[in-house]
């Protein structure tokens, strides 16, 4: 069957190519590895101001292919933008951070790419069949880096292993750092997990067999990889939101209203509780973690102690520049060049306006996601997790970062649970006006009362 008429573009390739590369490694990066390119070794702070001029002609096409698609497709790409305002707010207002920001023309640059994660979400959504283009766009991406990242990791280790600074191996696989590594895992498992249990509902399919076959072979293979790196907080973090998932769908819990909100409530309130509010730390120390958090809760001090506009912050992803980031390793004591905590990054770049615009982000967002939940239980459940899993990694990781994967996931089930509701919102209206229709057709031929007809 053709790409017509699976209802995918081939514009899908520029989205896939932009997911490969930020879930896994810069092509410079790439080339670096495979010895076909020369370049630093090491991230300083002027090689992270400056980029990397392949990395960045790479983005810079990607982004520029992404706009003319996008201008082409502008009846489609006009109404996804008005339903989802509070995204465009939170951006515009990043733009102008270019204003007060020490590195403006860097904090352009970052904002550029920035705005690329938006267009790639725009492209999926606005193709022919988004539902259909969603799964390719799962497919291509897991099919290729989870299995690369078991073959690095077990036969490759000069590529898909890396030395701490404990002199200890993690495993990295096609990413550059285990944490990457882990939240690949989280959103692919939960990405896998959504396919396995449609296909496992789809008794018509003649491949049902062989496809759900080919997801749980890749799933086991995430399982392993995350048994494999330590990474006990991902694989909670992919059982919690994968739970909630599957639970959410649930009739018991669609008929409730409450239900779903308990649940996520639930979810969200234990994890905070444990990072937070667990003075003995006795249920980080049951994920394998220690109470620190392996340093971060002295990241998040020390950041706090710079000198930064508490009201509009450094710029849009500027704060980690100059000699703020080498005094900040300093401090530290080991190369650093994000808070570690998703919310903490936005409030360091983006002021108290920032997490205000995040809030707004986040509360106009949630909504939608359970709104589209109850509306379309089988695509619904899917953005619900995405959404959960990018408020989660936000606790301990920069989730919110330009070129994240779990912030591009965040943003597309925003926008995927906004067009589920407009296209609810269309069937209602022409079942609407199909009633009315209906009901004047019947009015035309009804027979006239006597006196009518006197």
């Amino acid at each position: 069957m053709s790409y017509r008429e699976l209802g995918i573009s081939r514009a899908l390739w520029i989205p896939t190519a932009w997911v490969l590369i930020n879930a896994s490694r810069p092509v410079s990066a790439w080339l670096q590895a495979f010895g076909l390119a020369v370049g630093p070794q090491t991230a300083s702070a002027d090689i992270y101001t400056e980029g990397s001029p392949i990395d960045r002609a790479v983005f810079t096409v990607l982004v520029i292919a992404g706009l003319i698609i996008l201008i082409v497709r502008g009846r489609e790409v006009g109404p996804l933008l008005r339903r989802n305002y509070p995204i465009v707010l939170f951006f515009v207002f990043a733009a102008l951070s270019v204003f007060w920001s020490d590195f403006p023309f860097v904090t352009f640059k970052h904002w550029t790419k920035g705005i690329g994660d938006v267009e790639m979400v725009l492209i999926v959504l606005t193709d022919a069949d988004p539902l259909e283009s969603t799964k390719r766009l799962l497919s291509r991406v897991g099919f290729v880096l989870v299995p690369l990242s078991v073959l690095y990791c077990k036969y490759y280790p000069s590529l898909g292993r890396l030395m701490t600074r404990s002199w200890l191996n993690t495993y990295v696989g096609v990413t550059t750092q285990k944490n990457m590594l882990g939240w690949l895992c989280v959103l692919f498992g939960l990405g896998f997990l959504w396919r396995l249990r449609t296909l496992y509902r789809d008794r018509e399919n003649p491949r049902r067999t062989r496809q759900i076959l080919a997801y749980a072979i890749v799933l086991g293979m995430i399982l392993w990889l995350l048994q494999m790196s330590d990474s006990m907080t991902s694989l909670a973090s992919l059982l919690l939101a994968g739970a909630v998932m599957i639970l959410a769908s649930q009739p018991m819990f669609l008929r409730g209203r409450a239900a779903v909100h308990v649940l996520v409530g639930a979810v969200l309130g234990t994890l905070i509780f444990a990072l937070f509010f667990d003075s003995s730390g006795s249920l980080i120390e049951n994920l394998g973690r220690n109470p620190t958090l392996t340093g971060r809760t002295a990241i998040w001090t020390d950041v706090l102690k710079m000198p930064f506009n508490r009201i509009v912050g450094a710029g849009y992803e500027s704060f980690w520049l100059g000699d703020r980031l080498e005094q900040l390793r300093t401090m530290v004591g080991f190369d650093v060049n994000e808070a570690h905590n998703g919310y903490l990054e936005i409030f360091l770049n983006l002021g108290w306006i920032g997490i205000g615009l995040l809030t707004v982000v986040f509360t106009t967002g949630y909504r939608k996601v359970i709104a589209a939940l109850r509306a379309n239980p089988e695509v619904g459940n899917l953005n619900l997790a995405c959404f959960l899993a990018a408020l989660i990694s936000s606790l301990t990781e920069a989730g919110f970062r330009m070129m994240s994967l779990t912030w591009i996931f965040f943003l597309l089930s925003i926008v995927s649970a906004s067009r589920i509701l407009a296209l609810e919102a269309m069937a209602d209206d022409e079942t609407e006006d199909l009633a009315e229709y209906d009901s004047q057709y019947d009015d035309a031929l009804r027979p006239a009362s006597s006196v009518e007809a006197f």
